[in-house]
């Protein structure tokens, strides 16, 4: 009686750990945000082997080198070329969709598969486990797993979210948890708390942490004085990365140590094709783009990125408090420069007119 026992009782137990072994989990991050259903994310990648900056921007799809340098802090004149080592981790900048209260990479990247592929390689050892190969077959609608054929060309959702945190707008960045993390200490490093990350990636408390997994981490992003009819609006620019905007004439950089204000300044970068960058001077005055002046007390002149619309770059004097405890940029215009303020109050019509006219 007591060997067939243990011997049913090892099979449902065996049963048991295959069934949770097997357990998918849902693609991408929670995301519920009705009004917002794409937006920019981040993601950590450790990479498998020594690699090129072109080779992950061609394995991500990322459309421009420069997304990838920014989202990483590294000098824009870093060469495509660049090597880093097996085991490095980069900050993936990619595009999210919002669909059914998940977000996943908006169709993108799209990898085609090569000869002895298989969905579990692709998954484990090509995208370093961002994503486990049950959820690549599923939004690929791939019957069977182990089927797949050379040139398929498989979408890989990447985990992500558009989601306001705690009443603000953040860029949502999947973290490679490195071992021995604790979720408070995540959340001091990345100006957040350990209730808002516990709540965004649905654990019930810090034990239930894992190394090497991928969590949602809210970041925090720089106020910016941009127009919302800007071509880039809204630029959420997180602390320690830069964008490069308007027509790649214009590098906004977020930098938490300075102040959480967007500093924008000219790229210096050469346009091909004979593309000139248009004016960054701030109407009315001899200021160009980022060009700061103290005021009285401790009050602070900025020449301020406002947007880019229908190839023009538009400035504002905004001005900023630099007292300890102060509120930092109140978008108001310096005093006497009428135009400034007026550009943030066009529509469409005569006034954008009378302003583009003035550049001339």
């Amino acid at each position: 009686m007591g060997l067939p026992f243990l011997i049913i009782l090892c099979s449902i137990l065996t049963i048991q750990s295959y069934s949770q072994d097997t357990t998918t989990p849902p693609p991408g991050f929670r995301c519920t945000n009705p009004t917002t259903t794409t937006c920019n994310s981040l993601i950590d990648y450790k990479l498998p082997n020594t690699t090129t900056l072109s080779a992950i921007t061609d394995l991500f799809q990322i459309k421009n080198l420069r997304q990838l340098l920014g989202a990483n802090n590294l000098s824009l004149t870093t060469p495509k070329t660049h090597q880093f080592n097996g085991d490095h981790v980069l900050k993936i900048p990619f595009p999210c969709l919002c669909q059914n209260g998940t977000g996943i990479s908006n169709h993108r990247p799209i990898y085609t598969v090569v000869p002895d592929d298989g969905l579990y390689h692709i998954a484990a050892e090509v995208f370093s486990r961002l994503v486990v190969y049950q959820q690549i077959q599923s939004v690929n609608n791939i019957p069977d797993a182990d089927n797949i054929t050379v040139g398929q060309e498989l979408w890989i959702p990447l985990p992500c979210s558009c989601d306001d945190v705690d009443g603000g707008p953040v860029v949502h960045y999947g973290y490679l948890v490195p071992a021995g993390s604790s979720v408070g200490g995540i959340a001091q490093q990345f100006n957040t708390t350990e209730t808002t990350l516990l709540d965004l990636n649905g654990m019930t408390n810090s034990s239930k942490l894992l190394a090497d997994s991928i969590i949602d981490v809210p970041l925090k992003v720089c106020t910016t004085s941009i127009s919302s009819n800007s071509t880039d609006y809204p630029l959420h620019v997180p602390n320690n990365t830069y964008t490069i905007t308007a027509n790649g004439c214009v590098q906004c950089q977020c930098n938490a140590a300075t102040s959480w204000i967007l500093n924008c300044q000219s790229s210096g970068i050469n346009l091909h094709n004979g593309r000139t960058c248009p004016s960054t001077q701030c109407p009315g005055t001899a200021f160009d783009l980022g060009n700061t002046t103290a005021d009285s007390g401790c009050s602070l002149s900025r020449c301020s990125y406002g947007g880019f619309i229908n190839n023009t770059i538009y400035t504002q004097l905004t001005q900023e408090s630099t007292c300890p405890g102060g509120s930092g940029n109140n978008n108001s215009s310096s005093p006497g420069n009428s135009l400034s303020g007026l550009r943030w109050n066009f529509v469409l019509g005569a006034s954008f007119i009378v302003l583009h006219l003035m550049r001339l």
